[in-house]
């Protein structure tokens, strides 16, 4: 078949045909080159074991919009004799409704395999890249590189990235560079290395991690075979985090990361009742501590009205720790194994605080009430509750981290208790022994 096919060749067909077997690597480097329209003239007719070994030396982005060029039996037989890897390396840089339908067009079993390759595990790098992408080989000229990005246009390209003749990424180009280079110049003499990569299941936090460290915009991500993938961009990082801090925000308060703002009502009641009950006994222990000195709220009605405060500033100030502390567990500035030194530091914040607010209650419940004892009681539980609720609320979440539960799972409603629980018992248990202090009534 193939001989038959040969008879027919003419002597330009032969001499291609040969150059593509024979020289592969330079084929590719040739056909980068040129625009998709003409590398598939060139290539649509050549059986797949003329195509494939060309094919494992293309760079992401010339590869695929040539793929869309070739007819439907070529790319078929191309995607099937292709390693899984690559192949499927080659398919995550189309959408899902093109990568569905090259699937359908493969044998079930290796489309079955291609599938299960293309699926990362949520909060990985590979479910956060972008996978449109293109790359250059670090021998090719400014001036290819120039006609290879007129060729195949990108929407926001900062950086070329620079693979080697293996395909492994070798470096960096910023655009501006390119752009102001003399044509014959080689990439790899304009070359930059670069400051990290991520691997495809490296966890989301270490990718935010080493955003931060190296106050970079862009992040080269690579497969299991070190070969380019796919880019992160610190901007869709800072989606995934915004997302990630309103899902905590309602499992903090109790309300499931599964409800969303349409969800049937019968929905939001099964994922909130049983937190709100828990919240119910909560406040039944809270009620408790007021019980405890219902003689003296009796004596001293003064106090019944200036309990809200003290529990109030308690609150804030344990919401204010424990928003600080869930934020460095969740980008990994700290772990468990600094518990002392996140306490300390928010105790002493608190301290300061409680001193700074204590001043300016204790001044105004004195101008209310004109009782000295009063305005000390107020001005003392102030700072008390206060450095109650910061100690609170940085060993709440490191706590439920150490015990291996989410740290944001319902944070909120334990710092509530003790907030709670703080204030009132510091503003009525200094009011207790300082009675003697307060004029009745």
């Amino acid at each position: 078949m193939v001989e038959s096919k040969s008879q027919q060749d003419t002597p330009v067909d032969a001499l291609t045909r040969a150059f593509l077997l024979n020289y592969p690597r330079d084929a590719a480097r040739k056909i980068e080159t040129m625009s998709a329209a003409q590398a598939a003239l060139l290539l649509r007719d050549q059986p797949v074991y003329v195509l494939l070994p060309v094919w494992k030396h293309l760079s992401p982005g010339i590869a695929d919009d040539l793929l869309l060029q070739l007819p439907e039996a070529s790319v078929a037989n191309l995607l099937t004799a292709l390693p899984a890897g690559q192949c499927a390396s080659l398919l995550s840089r189309f959408d899902a409704q093109r990568q569905n339908q090259f699937l359908e067009s493969l044998d079930k079993a290796v489309a079955a395999e291609l599938r299960e390759l293309l699926e990362y595990p949520q909060d990985t790098a590979g479910s956060l890249m972008e996978t449109n992408i293109i790359a250059f080989n670090a021998n090719m000229t400014a001036a290819d590189a120039l006609t290879q990005l007129r060729n195949h246009p990108h929407a926001e390209i900062r950086y070329l990235f620079l693979l080697n003749d293996d395909l492994y990424l070798q470096g960096q180009v910023p655009i501006q560079r390119l752009a102001l280079a003399d044509g014959e110049q080689t990439l790899a003499s304009l070359s930059m290395p670069l400051v990290a990569v991520a691997n495809a299941l490296d966890p989301k936090t270490e990718i935010v991690e080493t955003l931060e460290k190296f106050k970079i915009d862009v992040l080269p991500v690579i497969d299991g075979n070190d070969h380019f993938i796919g880019v992160i961009r610190g901007r869709n990082i800072l989606s995934v985090l915004k997302q990630d801090m309103a899902t905590d925000m309602q499992t903090m308060v109790g309300a499931s990361k599964d409800e969303r703002a349409l969800s049937s009502a019968w929905f939001a009641v099964r994922k909130r009742l049983p937190w709100l009950q828990i919240n119910l006994l909560t406040a039944f222990l809270a009620a408790a501590v007021v019980g405890l000195f219902e003689s003296t709220i009796a004596q001293y009605t003064a106090l019944a009205i200036l309990l809200p405060i003290a529990a109030g500033q308690s609150g804030n100030t344990g919401a204010q720790a424990l928003a600080v502390t869930m934020r460095g567990l969740t980008l990994r500035e700290i772990t468990v194994r600094h518990w002392l030194q996140v306490t300390l530091k928010e105790a002493g914040a608190a301290l300061i605080n409680g001193a700074a607010t204590a001043i300016t209650c204790g001044a105004g419940v004195y101008l209310w009430s004109r009782s000295v004892g009063l305005a000390l009681i107020i001005a003392l539980a102030m700072i008390s509750s206060m450095l109650i609720a910061a100690v609170a609320g940085a060993l709440v979440p490191i706590m439920l981290k150490r015990m291996g539960q989410d740290p944001a799972l319902s944070s909120s409603i334990i710092l509530t208790t003790v907030t709670d629980i703080a204030g009132f018992m510091s503003f009525l248990g200094i009011a207790t022994l300082l009675s003697g202090m307060l004029a009745a009534g």
